[in-house]
């Protein structure tokens, strides 16, 4: 049964990994004023006709801006969250008790189903 276990969890890592490969858009960091501070800029030039976004019928299409003119907090989406190690009890903590805690559920839901 671990045999299994581990199989299911190798096929579900790498269906993760191209999930995220195929759903990312590409970054190019430039030179920016501050070090710590890259200025980011996206795959979509401007004016680029963007499909699948305009869902309503008789609507003009909708065309991506220049970089300059979205917010820059969009950039940071794609960052992965960090959250702060604060000792036992901490938001960490449970974080990562939450994770363990539905991968067995997940695990126990997948053997019964065998």
């Amino acid at each position: 049964m671990s045999a299994l276990l581990e199989c299911r969890r190798l096929l579900l890592s790498f269906r993760s990994v191209e999930k995220a490969a195929a759903g990312t858009r590409l970054f190019l960091s430039t030179k920016a004023s501050k070090p710590g501070d890259a200025a980011v800029v996206s795959s979509c030039p401007a004016n680029t006709i963007i499909n699948g976004v305009n869902y309503l019928k008789g609507q003009p299409p909708v065309l991506a801006l220049p970089d300059e003119e979205y917010p820059q907090w969009l950039w940071g989406l794609l960052n992965n969250k960090t959250v702060a190690e604060d000792g036992p009890g901490g938001r960490a903590e449970k974080a990562q008790l939450r994770a363990e805690n539905r991968r067995r559920i997940k695990d126990q839901n997948f053997l019964r189903t065998q």
